[in-house]
């Protein structure tokens, strides 16, 4: 499915022209600047961009944690742009995983725990059990997160995040927070995750090396879109380097 032209594949997310705009006090700060794009299903893409560039308020748009000040998002048949709250509530429910820098895992649960806390909730879960193995913590499920490394409490993340089968798995920084190896054992599972599940994901990050393992580039810079590249050739997590 990954290596499929767009023109053959649903565009699961459309922006179009989306402006944001936040008043911090008398200054007005724009955080994105007339931005286009579309997210292809089953596609791996990577925002790039520096600190500030506006990819983490794209993602929680995208992700329906926030709205755009102009333009329009539509995911499928949902308008994000005109939803409400509960809507909005239930497009993330329903439909997206979220991945962030810090693991956000509750210290008194065990792995296990923390995983069936979202399957409990979601439509048509996967087993709890499975969806760490998946991510290659089956020897860790009763663990506490104080027992884990830093890149095991992140797989235990992202098997929360994906255990309720979202169609769309969103990272902020996923690896920010860990040492080179570990990091790279991330990136293996998000690519297995979205070669096994079919997951579309999309990762922001400053590293410019991770770009080389998406189907699709995308370089942000100052609130605007100043590239989008298709990858050739994707290579695997194990054979980047920074």
């Amino acid at each position: 499915m990954t290596g499929a032209n767009n023109n053959e594949r649903e565009a699961v997310f459309h922006v179009d022209n989306i402006s944001k705009v936040y008043q911090m006090g008398e200054v007005a700060v724009h955080a994105l600047r007339g931005v286009d794009l579309d997210l292809y299903a089953g596609e791996l893409v990577v925002l790039l961009g520096a600190s500030g560039s506006g990819k983490s308020t794209l993602l929680n748009i995208l992700g329906g944690l926030d709205v755009p000040t102009s333009g329009h998002v539509q995911y499928l048949h949902h308008t994000l742009t005109t939803a409400g709250e509960a809507e909005l509530t239930e497009f993330r429910r329903e439909h997206v995983g979220f991945v962030f820098q810090f693991y956000n895992l509750i210290p008194s649960l065990t792995a296990l725990e923390n995983v069936s806390l979202v399957t409990e909730i979601a439509e048509s879960p996967m087993d709890p059990k499975a969806a760490l193995r998946l991510v290659g913590l089956e020897e860790r499920m009763n663990h506490f997160p104080a027992q884990l490394s830093g890149g095991e409490q992140q797989r235990v993340a992202i098997a929360r995040a994906v255990a309720k089968r979202p169609d769309v798995l969103l990272c902020d920084e996923p690896t920010g927070a860990l040492d080179y190896t570990t990091g790279k054992l991330v990136l293996e599972v998000l690519v297995r995750v979205n070669r096994e599940l079919h997951t579309t994901i999309a990762v922001i990050t400053h590293n410019a090396a991770i770009a080389d393992m998406a189907d699709r580039v995308v370089r942000m810079s100052s609130g605007q879109i100043v590239e989008i590249k298709r990858n050739e050739r994707k290579l695997s997590p194990a054979e980047l380097s920074w």
